[in-house]
């Protein structure tokens, strides 16, 4: 048999990958959204267990179980959309949903990755300290789960029926897996969380300039403005985002500072919702979008903006001092809002102009 014939069969019986797959619902791509959510929530009690409980020996755990359960849930509902359009007779890639095929690849490698990180476990013990954020097995682990969580986003870019300015009711799929990736990467980012600092801990570090503490705040601040405006300028391109996006990109990230933190800094957790409910204001005001570049840039600089003069307004009222160096709670909040601005004009950079 020729080279050619057996590439020509496997193609039949795969089908041609460059020919996407039937569009989900908005309702479907809900039920991926909300069993997502019991997957990244596990993760969080797993998180919260490792900060919290003492001497955590065993894989083999409550939070474990409920994280995997996530997964489990996840895995099979994913698997029932496939399965059905192959008994309605679609065969290989034409199976699979739009948005729905790297998350089948993702199912696997996310079991290989939790076969290989109980394995670990057994081997090298429990993690409980920042390496818990670099073991091979839970970085596999968070690659994975990054592309089954966004397969909502995924979908709803490829659907033509979405308009320009989509309602909340028809976009809060998407905006939840943008919100709960952004909470998968603020996780394994743990070492640069500004989120989980209380109000004390903020202004006494802005209050002086020695190494290495104001240092590692100023990074963690940058890291974590980073993890929050970019899903919202990602999917700004595309939609005029509705009211309420940035609430449901953000508030994951709250929930999981507020699991690794014991909510021992619940003033600043709550800053952090107020600050959504200000960027969603001024979604509404701007209404920023990809046919409104200049609007869009002014989103991307006001919105860390706001976000960071809060977070230091707030821990001074908390307080009831402002941080001792001027120049570092000025000018934190223009730093946040100048990396917002950069990263408009990389996200949406000029239209080239028409070839003569």
């Amino acid at each position: 048999m020729s080279t050619r014939t057996f590439g020509s069969r496997i193609l039949a019986a795969v089908g041609d990958p460059r020919q996407p797959g039937p569009a989900t619902t908005p309702g479907q791509d809900a039920v991926t959204a909300a069993t997502s959510a019991w997957l990244i929530g596990g993760l969080m009690t797993d998180a919260w267990a490792h900060s919290n409980v003492p001497e955590l020996e065993s894989f083999f755990t409550p939070w474990h179980a409920a994280f995997y359960g996530g997964f489990l849930a996840t895995a099979v509902w994913v698997l029932w959309l496939v399965g059905r359009n192959l008994r309605a007779g679609l065969r290989g890639f034409a199976a699979v949903p739009t948005g729905y095929r790297a998350t089948v690849i993702a199912l696997m490698v996310f079991t290989v990755s939790g076969l290989a990180d109980m394995t670990w476990h057994l081997v090298f013990g429990i993690e409980e300290t920042i390496n818990i954020l670099f073991s091979p097995s839970h970085l596999g682990l968070a690659a994975s789960m990054f592309i089954i969580v966004t397969s909502p986003v995924r979908s709803a870019l490829a659907r033509p029926d979405l308009p320009a300015a989509p309602p909340f009711r028809m976009l809060w799929p998407a905006l939840l897996a943008a919100g709960l990736a952004a909470a998968l990467v603020m996780l394994f980012l743990g070492y640069g969380n500004a989120a989980v600092r209380t109000s004390g801990y903020i202004v006494g570090v802005f209050s002086s300039t020695d190494f290495p503490l104001v240092d590692l705040q100023a990074s963690d601040l940058v890291i974590t403005n980073l993890v929050l405006i970019i899903p919202l300028l990602y999917l700004a391109r595309r939609w005029r985002l509705p009211f309420g996006a940035a609430l449901l990109a953000m508030v994951p990230t709250v929930i999981l500072s507020g699991a690794e933190s014991s909510l021992r800094n619940s003033t600043i957790l709550w800053t952090f919702v107020a600050a959504a409910v200000l960027v969603d204001l001024l979604l509404a005001l701007l209404r920023p979008s990809g046919d409104r570049r200049a609007m869009y840039q002014v989103f991307a600089a006001l919105a860390p903006l706001l976000t960071w003069a809060l977070y230091f307004a707030v821990a001074s009222w908390r307080i009831g001092a402002l941080p001792g160096v001027v120049e570092l709670w000025t000018g934190a909040p223009v730093v946040a809002a100048l990396l917002g601005w950069l990263l408009a004009a990389l996200l949406l950079p000029p239209r080239s102009p028409a070839r003569q």
